[in-house]
């Protein structure tokens, strides 16, 4: 019987519906539409079974096209959306109407394209964090500064009930000469049972995202399974930013590597376990004998 995968990070997009003020020709390969329908070859070919679909731009509108495409597809088991954190009324007001579709289960901002790196710890913010506290709300945390890692413990403090994923391990010095400081940053995040973290977007550091191997990957895996342990780590493909990368084939080969090293409860865990606890998906089209189809 085959396992269960849950791929916890990928987009759709549509500059047509929504803007995305990060998009631009220096992105070529992505800087257009992007649907369900183009990555589902490379999820049936992974024996990947659901998804979670995660927000790409600040705005309603691509929240709304991101309920539309899950509603047509099954296999999204969950979504991560947008509301604006910053002005907590209309973020309460928002998250409310959202939640009216079981499969809204976290939030997530662009905090790394903002100017002020500190922009989670303005008290405006810092209110609509605590929105979605209350609410039991998920928090994916975008992280590629060492000052976003740093925040960490500042905001799991302030909001002890806040359950935070850290996507794409905080985007860790692949291809560098120095671990640090993220070695160490990322630690003192972990030291949270609240916050967890996705083995997704590992990248090379380097101009060449491309130029990533497993072997360069794997130092900085083990070190998260060494502070988080397998029970807070889950996997994500970031497709389609995977394609500025080698693709989600080569994501998935690549990490499948990895994956394979643990033991087979660990491997679970990562692979569906984790997700499923963390973000508390439904059972919607997530069994093991109905892998996604290329028809």
């Amino acid at each position: 019987m085959a396992r269960e995968i849950i791929d916890a990070h990928q987009h759709v997009w549509d500059p047509a519906r929504a803007a995305y003020d990060w998009l631009g020709p220096e992105l070529a390969p992505i800087d257009r539409a992007i649907g369900f329908d183009e990555l589902r070859p490379s999820l049936a070919r992974a024996g990947v079974t659901s998804t979670v679909l995660v927000q790409s731009a600040d705005n309603a509108e691509d929240t709304e096209l991101m309920v539309e495409v899950a509603v047509a597809n099954p296999e999204i088991a969950a979504i991560v959306a947008f509301v604006p954190l910053d002005r907590p009324d209309d973020a309460e007001r928002d998250l409310t109407e959202l939640r009216r579709n079981p499969l809204v289960v976290g939030v997530r901002n662009l905090i790394h394209t903002r100017a002020d790196p500190d922009w989670l710890l303005r008290p405006e913010v810092d209110a609509g964090l605590g929105v979605l506290e209350r609410a039991g709300v998920t928090f994916d945390f975008v992280a590629v500064l060492p000052r976003h890692l740093e925040l960490v413990p500042i905001i799991s403090e302030r909001h002890p009930d806040l359950r935070i994923v850290i996507d794409h391990l905080a985007k860790p010095p692949i291809g560098l000469d120095s671990r640090e400081p993220w070695w160490r940053l990322i630690a003192e995040a972990a030291s949270n049972p609240m916050v967890y973290a996705k083995v997704s977007g590992l990248y090379s550091a380097t101009p060449d995202a491309a130029a990533w191997t497993p072997e360069s990957v794997r130092p900085f895996f083990l070190h998260a399974c060494d502070t988080f342990g397998t029970d807070r780590l889950m996997y994500g493909g970031d497709w389609p930013i995977s394609l500025l990368a080698g693709g989600y084939d080569r994501v998935w080969d690549g990490l499948s590597v990895l994956f394979d090293e643990l033991d087979p409860a660990d491997r679970d865990r990562v692979l569906a376990g984790t997700a499923t606890e963390f973000y508390g998906l439904s059972a919607r089209d997530r069994s093991p004998q109905s892998t996604l189809s290329t028809e």
